[in-house]
């Protein structure tokens, strides 16, 4: 299948240079540093061996062919661009997969494009991009796939087994589950790590923030089951304990945002899931005081 990727950072560049390393046809859309990896390609330094491809580069949507399956990996935030940048990319049967952080973000899309299908792709990855052409993969590198509005099975399939070909642990699992089970790590992680100027070892090592984190991680649990979603539960809030006690210290995706002055994606990590357990007749309340602060933080940047 024909791939394209929007947003060709720690996160697309990562998903898509594996892609096109293992002879899928990718095609990148960047933005600061499509100069760069025009002439020079880009690169991916990795803990599971790093590599380089000549990348099919674009600054502009207009000028790539349509796509059988497109990974939007811009922040949420960025999200108001799509109407402009998906159009040219697809056709009747494309799937739009949004790995994107945070709760609605599908809705949303879909109120935009309503013919369009699309899935979730839930990234569990530790990856950044801090310079031109160079994405730094740290530590771990799967992703999970969710149906939101696809009508084709096959197809969804078809994509988890080409990702598996290139060498990415791949699933295919149920959508809300995945969603509140990523909201799990990520509602507590990246906001303290702004909150508090740390890296996830840290906050773990600390007793007091240890017991925070997990207490705002069962909060999420509280809200899950409040929506009625099944397997989000207290062994997996052990299990995304462990898993961080053992990862490389890492800075998530709003701490690095807010390191250099970018939005963050408060809305759809924060507000939106706040709002739809409030709905539901829960309140997650140490997350909604976290949630306070990241606005006050953003607007001081």
């Amino acid at each position: 299948m024909r791939y394209g990727v929007i947003g060709s950072g720690a996160i697309g560049g990562y998903y898509g240079g594996k892609l096109a390393k293992a002879g899928q046809e990718v095609h990148f859309l960047f933005r600061s540093d499509y100069e760069y990896v025009k002439k020079n390609g880009l690169q991916v330094d990795s803990c599971d061996g790093s590599f380089h491809i000549q990348a099919n580069a674009y600054n502009n949507t207009a000028d790539m062919p349509q796509c059988d399956v497109v990974l939007v990996c811009l922040k949420s935030v960025n999200n108001d661009k799509l109407k402009k940048l998906l159009p040219p990319l697809l056709h009747p049967r494309t799937l739009v997969v949004l790995i994107q952080n945070g709760i609605g973000v599908e809705e949303d899309v879909q109120r935009d494009f309503p013919g369009v299908q699309l899935a979730a792709g839930l990234a569990f990855i530790c990856s950044a991009k801090t310079e031109h052409g160079r994405v730094n993969h740290q530590c771990y590198g799967s992703i999970n796939l969710a149906n939101y509005s696809c009508q084709d099975e096959a197809l969804m399939q078809a994509v988890v087994s080409e990702f598996r070909e290139a060498g990415i642990e791949t699933g295919l699992v149920e959508y809300h589950e995945a969603r509140w089970k990523k909201a799990v790590w990520n509602m507590p992680f990246n906001g303290m790590t702004v909150a508090l100027h740390a890296q996830t070892d840290e906050l773990l090592k600390h007793p007091a923030t240890r017991q925070l984190i997990r207490e705002q991680m069962m909060e999420v649990v509280g809200a899950a089951r409040a929506l009625g979603v099944n397997g989000v539960d207290e062994a997996f809030v052990d299990k995304m304990i462990r898993m961080t006690d053992e990862m490389t210290p890492y800075s998530p995706s709003m701490r690095l945002d807010y390191d250099f002055h970018r939005r963050m994606e408060i809305y759809y990590l924060y507000t939106r899931p706040i709002e739809t357990a409030r709905k539901a007749g829960f309140r997650m309340s140490k997350l909604e005081m976290l949630e306070a602060e990241l606005k006050f933080l953003e607007k001081n940047l």
